[in-house]
């Protein structure tokens, strides 16, 4: 068995200079060729502010913006697919306003390629809502090491609207049986790419000592089809106790339009 590698000749290099912020992801930052870094420019803090997604080269030190948002909208947390110069970030809301600005509820996956932007998740608020469209923001996107599906966390409008505390954190994913088209009936309604899905289930209540949650988030891929994911759970005591859990993806698509136990209309 090979031991560990020892990389003493490699000395810490400085790349990039502009006098603001360069914040990488924690995961899928380097181009497949391994000779640029994406990030964003948000400032430090909580707020989300950025307004382009770039990249440098570790090389030359050049810098070139990927995507720069428009008409009051907010950009941040860049992740690269795995074999393609294909980015997806967060986008928060053009033309924010006191009824709907960027929030965990109020954001969408978008896709770069080419210079061009798609809209990765539909998101649909207006009953009996559409099958493959989600009802709120999702957050942290990460390709599957095949480049197929995205994961993502999630947060739901509809629910924070009846009651925030209901509005549960929770995991999905977007795999690439789209495009999802919505029937708008609200002007903050849109289409997307991808089909959506949550694979997660959350509880406000836990029952305690058992594996019911009330948060689901830092998703990780096992391989292509498999997920990881922390959730929270309750202690027979009632503390909370973070657990492991993984869950096994469809193979197929009829696979991911097959409704389980909850309709697909609203998940």
């Amino acid at each position: 068995m090979a031991g560990p590698v020892l990389y003493q000749d490699r000395a810490m290099k400085q790349i990039t200079f502009a006098p603001r912020n360069h914040l990488l992801t924690n995961t899928n930052t380097w181009t497949p060729d391994s000779q640029w870094l994406v990030f964003d420019v948000r400032p430090s803090g909580a707020s989300f502010t950025g307004e382009s997604i770039e990249r440098v080269n570790i090389h030359t030190g050049e810098v070139e913006v990927i995507y720069r948002a428009s008409q009051g909208a907010h950009v941040g947390v860049v992740t690269v697919h795995p074999k393609s110069e294909k980015y997806v970030f967060i986008h928060g809301p053009e033309n924010p306003d006191e009824t709907w600005h960027y929030d965990f509820h109020h954001r969408r996956g978008v896709i770069v390629e080419g210079g061009k932007m798609s809209n990765l998740d539909a998101m649909d608020i207006t009953a009996p809502y559409t099958p493959g469209a989600l009802r709120g923001g999702s957050h942290v996107h990460v390709f599957s090491p095949n480049g197929e599906r995205v994961s993502f966390t999630y947060n739901d409008h509809v629910m924070h609207q009846l009651d925030p505390a209901l509005d549960l954190r929770n995991v999905g994913v977007a795999a690439p049986f789209g495009p999802v088209n919505v029937q708008k009936q609200h002007p903050r309604e849109y289409s997307g790419s991808h089909w959506c899905v949550l694979v997660s289930k959350t509880t406000p209540t836990p029952q305690p000592g058992s594996d019911e949650i009330n948060r689901a988030y830092e998703e990780g891929w096992v391989g292509n089809h498999t997920l990881a994911f922390i959730g929270d759970t309750l202690s027979p005591k009632g503390e909370k106790v973070p657990e492991l859990f993984i869950v096994e993806l469809p193979q197929d698509e009829a696979g991911w339009k097959a409704a389980g136990d909850a309709p697909l209309s609203g998940t």
